[in-house]
């Protein structure tokens, strides 16, 4: 089988309704497969549906910080190929932050990860893959986000120590820079969006902010390519490099 193909093959994304999720569902149905989405919101998911189309895409709504849920929703999907989890809400900041704010990275992005995989391995065939998702401030820190930094090294570090783990089924992360979606700036105004995004541009390689559907490539290639495991890969414009 061309590694360029998921043909006949179930994609699992935790946190598929929306962003870089959406995205890397739609793509892996252009490749032939078939995609389960699970996140918290029933409208979005079933928006999400349509969009893709419905002979090819199951949906569940999920609370991804609980982990009855999760054993629940893995039992009910049973076997398939690949699993991606992206689906994430936190907030960010400095050392000084409440336990809540300071918490909120790893109770909403480590430990739902973290679970996400202990429930799903069972039933993830052994030519599968894991692809997590950190986030490229682990490896270039701002300054307003000690806990949120040492979140994604954290989760870069679980991806290694799981592909050691759980092979020969492979797990990799993807540690994308600030990407274009409706996900990462939810609830903030349009123009709090735009300087965030023109501020990134000026720190990165290419001069721009990605697209959820570049870094989706990312997860793509990290499904397909059956010869990469223990892999944290930046679709960040360079952002780590400057």
């Amino acid at each position: 089988m061309s590694i360029y193909s998921l043909e006949n093959q179930r994609v699992v994304i935790v946190g598929g309704s929306s962003g870089i999720g959406l995205a890397t569902a739609r793509q892996a149905v252009e490749l032939g497969a078939s995609v389960v989405l699970a996140g918290r919101s029933l409208e979005k998911l079933e928006h999400a549906k349509r969009e893709i189309g419905p002979a090819h895409a199951d949906i569940f709504p999920l609370n991804n910080r609980d982990e009855e849920q999760l054993q629940d929703f893995f039992e009910q999907v049973g076997s398939f190929e690949h699993l991606f989890t992206p689906g994430a809400s936190y907030v960010r900041g400095p050392i000084t932050s409440s336990a809540e704010v300071a918490h909120s990275c790893f109770d909403a992005k480590f430990w739902p990860q973290y679970n996400s995989v202990k429930y799903a391995a069972p039933f993830i065939k052994p030519t599968g893959s894991i692809v997590l998702m950190s986030g490229a401030f682990g490896q270039r820190p701002p300054a307003d986000g000690a806990s949120y930094a040492a979140c994604n090294g954290a989760i870069e570090s679980l991806g290694k120590a799981l592909a050691v783990e759980l092979a020969p089924v492979r797990v990799n992360v993807i540690s994308p820079g600030t990407i274009r979606t409706s996900f990462n700036w939810e609830g903030a105004e349009q123009e709090v969006r735009e300087q965030s995004y023109e501020e990134y541009a000026r720190v990165n390689l290419t001069g721009r902010v990605g697209t959820a559907d570049e870094a989706a490539h990312t997860v793509i290639y990290l499904m397909t390519n059956t010869y990469t495991t223990g892999s944290t890969l930046f679709p960040d414009g360079g952002y780590i490099l400057r």
